[in-house]
Order: structure tokens, then sequence, then C-alpha cells
């Protein structure tokens, strides 16, 4: 009876593991021994909200056919061996901890879980135009234009830093970078919001 419920495990886990590459998306390293949900990423797991393509890592205290890493679905599901489709999404690492604790409970007698997030892949700004690394970052916590900017790796040698562009959707909010680094008009750096650009000319 034992070795027929490994089994069904191992099957699940295997197929979960699979649906990582189904996605095209690569897998999360294990999570060291002792390490905490907020040093894995830099997310605050009571206040992040999981989402779509972020990667995580369900580790079970003493219990290896449940621990593996899995990737947020575009649906906003993941899967889990036994437990099968699991809303994540829009869920703190902590809130999706208390979830996947009571319906393993079914299964495991006091199942400790705790839900690592490896990589941040729902939440991204994009810096473009003449800085020295453009490209796109996630946005794990709240982050002002200026802060973003430092991600950049500084500015080309004719970049026109007096007026930045920040696209939000239909919208254009503008940014002077040697106002703001001198203390002036501190309003208009504002903080991003998902999928904002900064372009840089």
């Amino acid at each position: 009876m034992k070795s027929q419920f490994t089994a069904r495990v191992a099957l699940t886990a295997l197929a979960a593991m699979s649906s990582l590459t189904a996605v095209g998306q690569s897998r999360p390293e294990a999570v060291p021994s002792g390490s905490s949900v907020a040093e894995v990423a830099g997310v605050d797991p009571n206040k992040y909200l999981v989402g779509p393509q972020d990667l995580l890592f369900i580790r079970v205290w003493r219990e290896p056919d449940f621990s593996l890493p899995v990737a947020v679905r575009p649906d906003g599901k993941i899967s889990m061996p036994l437990l099968g489709e699991v809303e994540a999404a829009g869920q703190t690492p902590l809130q999706l901890t208390r979830t996947l604790t009571e319906s393993l409970t079914k299964y495991l007698h006091n199942p400790d879980v705790t839900v690592f997030v490896t990589e941040v892949r729902s939440r991204k700004f994009y810096i473009n135009g003449e800085v020295n690394r453009p490209g796109s970052f996630p946005l794990v916590t709240p982050t002002t234009v200026l802060e973003a900017l430092s991600h950049a790796g500084g500015f080309r040698e004719f970049a026109n830093t007096r007026r930045i562009r920040v696209l939000r959707g239909a919208k254009v909010h503008y940014f002077n970078y040697n106002e703001v680094t001198n203390g002036k008009h501190l309003d208009q750096n504002i903080y991003l919001e998902n999928g904002d650009q900064i372009i840089v000319r």
C-alpha cells in the first residue's frame, strides 16, 4: 500500500516538474535549508502577491515527495502532487502556505509547509535608451523612478537626463534627474507600477 502511494506521488511530482518546461520556463533552484522567504527573492511574504510566471519552491519539512520547484502558470495555478491544481496567483507567500497546509492535512499529519519565491517574473519595469544596462527588472518592492534608474548602470555620454519619460499605458510622466538629485520638484519621483517603461534619450 505504501509503495503504491509513493509511486503515485512520484508520478504526480514528475508531471508537475515537467510542466515547468511545458510553459517555456526554467526550473528554480532548490532553496537552501534554513533560508527564509524574504531572503530568496527580496519579497515581503506578508505583502507580495504571487503572480503568473513567478517561480516558487514549495518545501514540506521531512516530506521530499511534496517538496519541489513550481512555476505559476499563466492561469495563475500551480500543480502539486496529489493536490492537483492549486490557485496561487493573488495570494501572498504566507497565504499560499496556509492554503497548502490545509490541503495537505488530508494526506499528511501536521504538514510543515514553507513557500519560497525564488524569482519574481510577474511584476517588472523596463529601462530603455541611453543607459549602460537597459532591460527589464523585477518590481519586488515599492520603487521610485530614481531608485529604478540606479539599476541601469549609469547614463551614456549623450543621455538627456533632464527629460526622462515614464510610459504608463497611454500616459507619459516626465522626470528630471538633475532636479530630483538636487532635491527639487521631488513630486516627479513617482513610484513605479507593473509594466512601466522608463525611456532615456
